[in-house]
């Protein structure tokens, strides 16, 4: 392994996402904190690492990222292992995250997606299920979008399906937009 290399494919997935995705980011930005501003909550869902983050972003959005504010309602649909392994049994492991939309979410909510693959079939049924009940679909995905891409109201996807540049851009990515929607909302924009 070539530590210079990685470093050279991490800043250049970065960079090239400066150069293309910015548009895209502000308008996600504009998304939650529309939603949030009427007091709907932001979904979470991912697996693997993608889960991790999607428990970070959920972390950030009900404690608080850069500015001290008030909480707002966020929910990672990936950390209740009862809920996971008895809908999982239940229903398949493809409806773990679908049932959970379907019983939490309402409409004006937003469902953040990320994958590396962008062909899980459980966030696929979660966007299916969501884009049924009027819920706002926002994802990072690698593979192109992949399957996901077409059943996503915003999408920021990315050529590479290695998941740790996915994991690593879409963190990047979720930062930025949230440090823009703490600033739309505590100056009340």
């Amino acid at each position: 392994m070539n530590y210079q290399t990685e470093f050279n494919n991490r800043i250049t997935a970065l960079q090239n996402a400066s150069d293309t995705k910015i548009e895209q980011m502000e308008q996600i930005a504009e998304i939650l904190t529309k939603a949030l501003k009427n007091g709907n909550k932001i979904l979470t869902a991912g697996n693997g690492g993608s889960a991790a983050n999607a428990q970070h972003i959920t972390g950030d959005v009900v404690g608080r990222y850069k500015i001290e504010r008030k909480a707002f309602a966020g929910v990672t649909l990936s950390v209740d292992p009862s809920v996971m392994t008895a809908t999982g049994n239940d229903y398949g492991y493809e409806e773990v995250f679908a049932r959970q939309v379907e019983g939490i979410g309402n409409k004006g909510d937003i469902l953040i997606v990320m994958s590396s693959s962008a062909a899980s079939p459980n966030l696929l049924q979660a966007l299916k299920k969501a884009r049924e009940m009027d819920i706002c679909t926002v994802a990072v995905l690698g593979n192109n979008g992949g399957s996901l891409k077409e059943w996503t109201d915003d999408c920021i996807d990315f050529p590479f399906k290695g998941s740790d540049l996915v994991e690593e851009i879409a963190m990047s990515i979720f930062h930025i937009v949230l440090m823009q929607v703490e600033e739309n909302l505590v100056n009340n924009k």
